[in-house]
């Protein structure tokens, strides 16, 4: 099976490594003859295919070779150093893609929530927005209306869903007014109302008809 087979890869590949690693310790000398693969085989605990293949890829690197009716012998600690560092530098650089892969990974999940939570935040603020009341200001014309009537005559929350905040009135500002208090021309009108009633609250102010499409005073 091919998981398998990485497995053996993996450990011919360690096996070499152990063994030009004794070469440069000086454990396995040039010209000396390194055991037989049986004994090999028994010493590592694994099969004498899994031997061959670590002997051959340190025969490919002229770090030992294969002589007849002797074995396998040591031709080159120098051949078994470079092989190491090369090694090294291979295992570092895996170790890396391995990191970056798996902050890759990472990223791409966190990139998933984070859009996943901005459409979200996205739906809400749309679905919210129709039920937000605004702060409006609108000042009254001398041909309004409601020029001379108290703020309960105008009906503002029964005719348009607003509420009347203030009114500011020369320079002076009334809070929260009364319903028994005069709208006066001039008068500015601080109002709370839903965005889209207020077409509705400029009209009912200044004598616009619903439907009109004009300037607000």
């Amino acid at each position: 099976m091919e998981g398998q087979e990485t497995h053996i890869l993996a450990r011919y590949a360690t096996i070499a490594v152990d063994i030009a690693t004794r070469i440069v310790r000086g454990e396995y000398r040039e010209g000396q003859k390194v055991f037989g693969r049986s004994t090999l085989a028994g010493k590592y605990s694994v099969s004498p295919e899994t031997i061959r293949r670590a002997l051959t890829l340190l025969q490919e690197t002229g770090i030992v070779g294969v002589v007849p009716g002797v074995g396998v012998v040591v031709q080159s600690q120098k051949a078994a150093e470079a092989f190491l560092t090369e090694y090294g530098h291979r295992k570092v650089l895996r170790g890396m893609q391995e990191k970056l892969h798996g902050l890759l990974k990472e990223r791409e999940i966190i990139d998933q929530e984070i859009e996943k939570l901005m459409n979200e935040l996205l739906d809400y603020t749309l679905k919210m927005a129709g039920n937000l009341q605004r702060v409006e200001e609108i000042r009254v014309s001398p041909t309004s209306a409601l020029v001379g009537k108290t703020l309960a005559e105008a009906e503002f929350r029964t005719k348009t869903g607003a509420t009347v905040l203030s009114v500011y009135r020369g320079g002076e500002e009334i809070l929260s007014p009364q319903a028994d208090t005069v709208i006066y021309s001039g008068d500015v009108l601080i109002l709370i109302t839903p965005p889209e009633l207020k077409e509705k609250v400029y009209g009912l102010v200044n004598n616009i008809p619903q439907a009109g499409g004009g300037e607000h005073p």
